[in-house]
């Protein structure tokens, strides 16, 4: 998931992205940009990098696994032909 740091920092850039004219109601828009971030974040399924980076790794030893089991398989259906 985003940190509230990052949220809080592209509703910053947005914020600022506003005209002049509406300069007046900033914080008010800030607030309002933040919580839709947030709602719209927190419906997405995302996971955090390290989350990624484990399953990852998980994924790459299951895999290896896989392979050593397969060639056990065919050297034991080797032996029994």
């Amino acid at each position: 998931m985003i940190d509230a740091k990052k949220i809080d920092e592209i509703a910053s850039k947005l914020s600022e992205a506003i005209p002049p004219g509406a300069k007046a109601f900033q914080q008010d828009i800030h607030a309002q940009f933040k919580q839709i971030l947030q709602t719209m974040i927190a419906k997405m399924d995302l996971v955090t990098r390290e989350e990624f980076d484990a399953q990852t790794k998980v994924l790459a030893r299951t895999r290896q696994k896989i392979e050593d089991l397969e060639k056990i398989v065919a050297a034991l259906e080797e032996k029994h032909r």
